[in-house]
Order: structure tokens, then C-alpha cells, then sequence
């Protein structure tokens, strides 16, 4: 009789933490707009194939299909993996609309696009938004400045109506008066890959007086919850997503493990350390981790990154790091320790395969420029293999191994 009541409170409980979880799951998913990220060949691969990687790096030395949804709300919409350092998708600001392709990106908070017209020789090879043929433009008068390492943009700030929306047209996000970045110059930025920025970082990111796009989005009730999270598949061309407003928890295994952001700046959480066959090889005494979907690498400081070159035989080639793709099995996983728990990237996620038996080294090192103490980047490598969360109501982070 115990053993039946036992029984029967624990199948209780069970269901109603199934249903608990179902609802929670109904109620993220109520406005949740998921965007599928198509992955396409890379410049940097196109090049290889055609052999023509070497000019490339001696003339460049500083260098859609939609997935079946069971919820009739969810809106999907295209995105392409460019040159194996962002993800774009098309978005529409103006009356009438006017179409733009930009990187989501959790490392800005900045949204900009290109403006008609722009004085750099690259913009011909863009889309631009032209302020003069949308009715609802209206002109803050900011300026703004930003500086991208490979170059800079500079332009003015003004306000208009911004739709993220897929194919299906069944869910609209229209934001009807959000702030965004014009840019009418720019130096060194030279790709044609993208039309502009759409920020998804915190708001302290941001010039003052300009608030983020999703910040706006929860504001006027557009999304349920300040949530977004991105599923970036490694098996096929297509499959990948960006979801906006909630979770769906059919793309990861097992449950989240949510990490507290210790500075609401970028997404940014703190590491245990790096281990490499059992040895610690950086992070010693812990450091600063930053989520980045803006970039493929794993990049870290300098002095660091030099010895995980060499652990894995690494030669250096003009700026990039080659080693030989016979060489990939024997190579060890890198593991980044968070919060006590091990997240492993095999050789296979950090070395990018090349024709001719020649790879690629994805560590990089450039951190140490940063004012802050030792910080870490764990860009699209890590975020392949684990499914991220980015939780701006709890001001923390999921991670889950992908499906």
C-alpha cells in the first residue's frame, strides 16, 4: 500500500511537471518567430576550390529553404552563413518597404544599414535604404561612429517602421517607430556580404538615447519574452535557426544549463578554464567567456592561442594557421569547463576542412587588446555545437548539446 502511494505521488508529480513544462513550452512559443539560417559555400572554401587561396591572401594581407513548423505563428524566415564569419537574413524597413540583408549579431546593439547614397565604391554591390522613399522616415540628427577593427562606418540615426517576417507572411514583427544607424561612409569594408547590422546585444552596447530593436520588440508587447536563441546545424546546408521571443526545445538534447551573464554588456559569462588531454592550457585561475554569433572563431589571447597552435602542429600561413587534414583524427578536443560542467569541441568543429589535404586552425588570437581581465570569444565552433539561449529578462545564458 506504501509502495502504491509512493507510486502514485511520484506518476502525480512526474505529470504535473509534464505539464508545467508544456505550458511553460506553449507559453515561450505564443509569439515566437523562428528564422531558419541557410549555410552556404563560403568564399574562403570557393577560393580553395579554385585554387586561388594564395593570391587571395597575398592581394588581401589585412584582410532558402524554409523549415515545416507545427505552430501556425511561427514566421521563418531565410538566412545565409557568409563567409564562415556571420549569419544575414532579409529584413524590410520603410513605407512602402524597402528590402535589406543584415548580420544577426549578439556582440552589437547597434541596427544599421547602408544609405542611398553612399560615397565608398563597395556600397554599388549593396542594397540601400534611400530615407527619401519611405513616407514614415523621420530624422534624429545623432551621429555615430563605429569602428570594426577591419574598418569603420560613420552615418546618423533616424526612426522608421522595421518588419522581420519569412515567406509565409503568418507572423509580422513590425516594429513602427524603431531607432537604426544610416551609414554614408565607410573605410576598409570592402564585402559585399550584408547591408548592415542587426544588434542583438544589451543596451549599454548602445549610444545613449538609442534604444535596441529588441528591447523595442518587448516593449510594445510584440514579443512575449526577451529571449532569442540560435541552432546552427553542422550536418546539411539547411536546417539551422534563429528563434525570436521563445524557445523551441525540439533542437537541443537534454536540459539547459543556464549560466548567470556577469557583465549585461555583451553576452558575456564567466569560465572555470581550458583544458587540452587533461592539461589546462589557459583560463588558469578563470576568466571571461563572450557568446558571439557574429564570428566562426575561438579566439582568446595571443600567448594562449600561440600554444594551442602548437599543441595541435599548426603552421603558420600569411594570417591563418594550417595544418594537414590526416592529422585531425589524432588531435585532442578542446574542452572550455562552465559553471563545472565540460563542453567539448572535438578537432573536427576547430579545424575547417580545405582541398589538397590542407585545414585550417580556427583559434585566434586577439584579445589581449581588451581592457578587461582575460576573456575568451566562442564563436560559431562552439555555437554549432551547442544550442544557445540568450535570456535578456533573467540576464543569463542556455547551453544545450545540439540535436
Amino acid at each position: 500500500m506504501l509502495r502504491t502511494h509512493s507510486f502514485l505521488s511520484s506518476w502525480v508529480q512526474e505529470r504535473r511537471m509534464k505539464w508545467l513544462g508544456i505550458l511553460r513550452l506553449v507559453a515561450l512559443s505564443e509569439c515566437l518567430v523562428i528564422i531558419p539560417l541557410t549555410k552556404i559555400k563560403t568564399m574562403r572554401e570557393t577560393f580553395r576550390e579554385k585554387n586561388l587561396q594564395t593570391n587571395f591572401l597575398e592581394e588581401n594581407t589585412n584582410s532558402s529553404s524554409q523549415n515545416a513548423s507545427d505552430d501556425p505563428n511561427i514566421t521563418l524566415l531565410p538566412l545565409r552563413n557568409c563567409l564562415d564569419v556571420v549569419y544575414v537574413g532579409n529584413i524590410t524597413i520603410g513605407t512602402p518597404p524597402q528590402k535589406l540583408r543584415v548580420v544577426f549579431d549578439t556582440s552589437t546593439a547597434y541596427t544599421w544599414v547602408h544609405a542611398s547614397p553612399c560615397s565608398n565604391p563597395s556600397c554599388r554591390r549593396r542594397n540601400h535604404f534611400n530615407p527619401h522613399l519611405s513616407t514614415t522616415f523621420q530624422l534624429i540628427g545623432q551621429t555615430f561612429n563605429i569602428n570594426y577593427g577591419a574598418g569603420k562606418i560613420v552615418g546618423f540615426f533616424g526612426f522608421d517602421t522595421v518588419r522581420v517576417s519569412g515567406k509565409q507572411k503568418i507572423m509580422n514583427l513590425v516594429n513602427m517607430h524603431q531607432e537604426f544607424g544610416l551609414s554614408v561612409k565607410e573605410t576598409g569594408l570592402s564585402s559585399p556580404i550584408s547591408d548592415g547590422v542587426l544588434g542583438l546585444g544589451f543596451p549599454s552596447l548602445a549610444p545613449k538615447g538609442i534604444t535596441p530593436i529588441l528591447d523595442k520588440l518587448k516593449t510594445r508587447g510584440l514579443i512575449s519574452h526577451p529571449v532569442f536563441a540560435f541552432y546552427l546545424s553542422t550536418r546539411k546546408v539547411y536546417g539551422s535557426v534563429m528563434m525570436l521571443g521563445g524557445v523551441d526545445h525540439r533542437y537541443h538534447k537534454g536540459e539547459l544549463k543556464w549560466i548567470p551573464v556577469s557583465q549585461t554588456h555583451f553576452w558575456q559569462i564567466t569560465m572555470t578554464n581550458i583544458t587540452m588531454n587533461g592539461m589546462t592550457v589557459a583560463c588558469f585561475n578563470g576568466c571571461q567567456a563572450i557568446l558571439d554569433t557574429g564570428t566562426v572563431f575561438l579566439a582568446g589571447p595571443i600567448k594562449y592561442i600561440g600554444v594551442i597552435q602548437k599543441l595541435i602542429s599548426a603552421m603558420p600561413y600569411h594570417q591563418q594557421y594550417l595544418v594537414p587534414c590526416d592529422n585531425i583524427r589524432k588531435l585532442p578536443k578542446i574542452i572550455f569547463t562552465i559553471n563545472h560542467i565540460d563542453y567539448p569541441v572535438p578537432a573536427e568543429a576547430y579545424i575547417q576542412r580545405g582541398p589538397h589535404g590542407i585545414c585550417t586552425s580556427l583559434f585566434y588570437g586577439d584579445t589581449e587588446t581588451w581592457n578587461q581581465p582575460e576573456t575568451w570569444i566562442l564563436g560559431e565552433v562552439f555555437l554549432r555545437l551547442y544550442f544557445s539561449v540568450y535570456d535578456r529578462g533573467n540576464n543569463r545564458v542556455g547551453l544545450a548539446p545540439a540535436v
